[in-house]
């Protein structure tokens, strides 16, 4: 299904856009992220567009817990769409391993699977994979702008308490 809006959205840790098409948001932008030809994707407005790019602002903002949104992964593999959508049930403030992920997917040897579901996620934040830590608690696998710095300021911006997870 083809993007039908790109909006930009605007954080304390600068510039990030948001893509919809018409069954819900199919793409996220980070911060930090190259935003050069978002115009050349679509153009436009959409209420849902608009309402993901203030929702996305109020998260950064550290105003809103949990997104009321709709998103779009259909192009994805059924394996990638499961564990997306087992990602997006992890409560604000709180994570998960990939090995957990895995086995809630029902497939408990596959947590590198998992990792390559997350490290391709098109719609971090609202599918909030920075959630997801290494059995021991590291930090790992963060594809987004910014890589681990990103994921710990996330985790950091949600109050979690994931240093307290973390084996020396």
């Amino acid at each position: 299904m083809p993007v039908c809006c790109v909006v930009r959205y605007v954080t304390n840790l600068g510039p990030g856009a948001v893509a919809v098409t018409e069954r819900g948001v199919c793409r996220v932008w980070l911060p930090g992220d190259d935003l050069s030809d978002i115009d050349k994707i679509a153009s436009g407005e959409s209420e849902l567009a608009r309402k993901a790019a203030n929702q996305l602002e109020q998260y950064f903002q550290g105003c809103l817990q949990q997104f009321d949104l709709p998103v779009d992964i259909s192009l994805l593999t059924s394996f990638r769409q499961q564990v997306l959508q087992l990602t997006m049930q992890i409560p604000y403030g709180s994570y998960t391993t990939y090995g957990e992920l895995a086995k809630k997917a029902g497939s408990p040897k596959a947590a590198r699977a998992v990792g390559g579901a997350l490290g391709a996620n098109p719609i971090p934040i609202i599918i909030p994979c920075h959630r997801v830590l290494a059995s021991n608690g590291a930090l790992t696998g963060f594809s987004g702008a910014g890589g681990i710095l990103m994921k710990e300021n996330l985790l950091t911006l949600e109050g979690a308490d994931f240093r307290a997870f973390k084996k020396v």
